[in-house]
Order: C-alpha cells, then structure tokens, then sequence
C-alpha cells in the first residue's frame, strides 16, 4: 500500500511518520517551500519556476504519482490542480482517494457563529469557495478525515463517511519538562494568526495581570521555525493555545507531550465528546483573565496538570493509535 500526502503542512509531516511505523509505505510531499522549514519527505518547490510552469511541473509529477502510488492522501481540502480536473484524471486511473480537513478550508461562519459567539475565520476563505470545494470534493471522494467534532460539523452533510482522528504525535519525539512550583513563570502563546486565536485578549489578560503585580515572564512566538517554537515550548511552565475557534490545536497537543499546563477555548458542547481525561483548562475570551490569574496563583497544580496532559497524549495521540484509525479507513476504500 503506497499513499502519497499533498500538497502542504506539517500534520502530514506527522502522520507519514506514524503509518510508516506500521508498515504502510507513506509519502508526505509539499508543493512549495515554507518559512517554518518543514522537512516533508518531497518538496517539489514550485516556487522556485516561474508561474506560468508551475502547471506543467505538478502535471509531470501527477504522472509520475499515477505509476507508484495506490491512494492519493488530500490535506486542507487541496488537490493536485487549482480546478481540481485532477480528481477525475485519478478516478478514470482507479486510483482511491481520501481528503482531509484541518480547519479553515472548511470552517464557515455563518455556522460557526451559531455555536460560538468568539469565532473568527481565516481571511482567504470565503463560505463560497468552501461550498464549491466541497461538492467538488465528496462528488469524487467519499471518505473524510477531521481532527475533532468543531470541524466535523462542517462537513458531516458531504461525505458519506467523515472520520474524526486526532493528530498523529510520536511522544517518544518529545522529552516532557514538568513545570515546578516557582515564583515567575514562563507563559508562552504561539498564533498563527492573532485575530484568529485571540491573541488580543490574551495580550490584554497579560498587561492587567502585570499591572496587578503578578509575577510571570510572557512569551509571544512569533515568526519562529517549527524546531525554534519547539524549543520555547519545551521552556515553558504554561501554554496558551487558542481562544476563539472553539476546539483544541496542535500547539495544545505538543504543550500537553512536553507535559505543560495548556489553557484553550473548548466549546461548551463539545467538551464531552473529548476522550476522558481532557486536561485543558478551559478559557474564553471573557474569563481569559481570571482563569490564567488562578492558574499562576496555583504553582502546585502545574506539574500534576502537566503529567495528565502526557498521558493524555500517550493514550490519544500515540502513532500506534492513530496510525491503525487511518490503515483501517485505508483498506475500506
């Protein structure tokens, strides 16, 4: 079973290494360069032709795909072609194809509003083009994969099967530092994009939170490599993920395998769908302040809520786990 991930992101970095690991001959292939430097197992760098070759460039290496691999392996909703035409190349080749969605290549906001006054969209991703793509999409693919139930609800009236699979970590890949008791701790947040985790208020839960005379250092990371923000991470004594989106990210899954503290917006009905043992403390935009103020006022829960994040991680996320959950989608096809 050959399969070949495109056409970006380090999730699939991740989930290569996990199906490789049991036994499944998995490619992860990025189409361009990126400035966290990455390290997919192929990068064809089609930012480095001139535009009116990249075409050209990625229909060669269809080409050359259709010959070695069985299953073509979507991420972010994105295939091999712009117009996606490539989907009905693949199905004429009786090539079998799944897709899988991360976020805001499917997270539409006249949904999202309705469950979460906080929630914000990324700029670039318009409700129509998300609607186009997915009929495009589940015409030619039935099975989908989703990370969580906040993206599930997206998608669940497209496909005629939608798996929800945590992200794939190999915590033996990430040495877990407790954080002790201490009178000044490291708090680090690490957006994306700010508008889209609430960094706002989390900068202004910061500034009060000083003003008041409460001891911590705040760390924000920002334009930093992936191994760079690994590095802040494994530091720190608390994480701040997300405040707004609802759901938990790949920041609060690496936090939790270095076994930090991680403070993440979780919407209220989705809370229980989590597997037991969830260890996130929970915060909005509104409680950002006094929940991160209890937090660092309570030094002895850090270590304790740092070690359940890693065993929550070893039992949810390990690459034995996950890895199975897509082998056994894999053999459906």
């Amino acid at each position: 079973m050959n399969v070949l991930h495109i056409p970006y992101g380090s999730p699939m970095i991740d989930l290569c290494n996990a199906l490789r690991l049991e036994g499944i001959h998995a490619t992860s292939c990025h189409f361009y360069s990126n400035r966290y430097n990455f390290k997919p197992d192929l990068n064809l760098h089609l930012d480095s032709f001139a535009s009116n070759l990249r075409e050209e460039k990625i229909k060669e290496f269809i080409n050359q795909a259709l010959d070695k691999y069985d299953i073509f392996h979507f991420h972010f909703g994105a295939t091999f072609l712009p117009d996606k035409s490539d989907l009905e190349i693949l199905k004429r080749a009786g090539k079998k194809m799944v897709v899988h969605h991360h976020g805001s290549d499917v997270r539409m906001l006249s949904k999202a509003a309705q469950l979460n006054p906080y929630v914000r969209v990324k700029p670039g991703w318009p409700e129509e083009k998300i609607l186009t793509d997915l009929s495009v999409l589940s015409s030619y693919i039935d099975h989908a994969f989703v990370q969580d139930f906040e993206l599930e609800g997206y998608i669940k009236d497209f496909y005629k099967e939608v798996h929800v699979v945590p992200h794939a970590i190999n915590p033996d890949q990430f040495q877990p530092s407790y954080p002790e008791a201490k009178s000044s701790p490291l708090i680090v947040h690490a957006p994306t994009l700010r508008d889209l985790k609430g960094t706002e208020f989390i900068l202004d839960a910061v500034k009060e939170l000083e003003q008041s005379g409460l001891s911590f250092d705040f760390k924000l990371i920002e334009g930093l490599t992936y191994q760079e923000t690994q590095n802040l991470l494994s530091k720190a004594d608390i994480v701040i993920d997300q405040l707004r989106i609802g759901a938990s990210g790949y920041i609060s899954t690496e936090a939790m395998a270095y076994g930090k503290p991680v403070i993440c917006y979780i919407r209220p009905d989705l809370v229980d769908k989590y597997p037991s043992g969830f260890p996130i403390v929970n915060a909005n935009p509104d409680t950002i302040t006094a929940v991160l103020r209890n937090l660092i006022s309570q030094p002895d829960s850090w270590k304790e809520l740092g070690k359940h994040g890693r065993s929550y991680v070893e039992r949810n996320h390990s690459t034995a786990k996950v890895g199975a959950s897509y082998i056994e989608v894999y053999k459906k096809l």
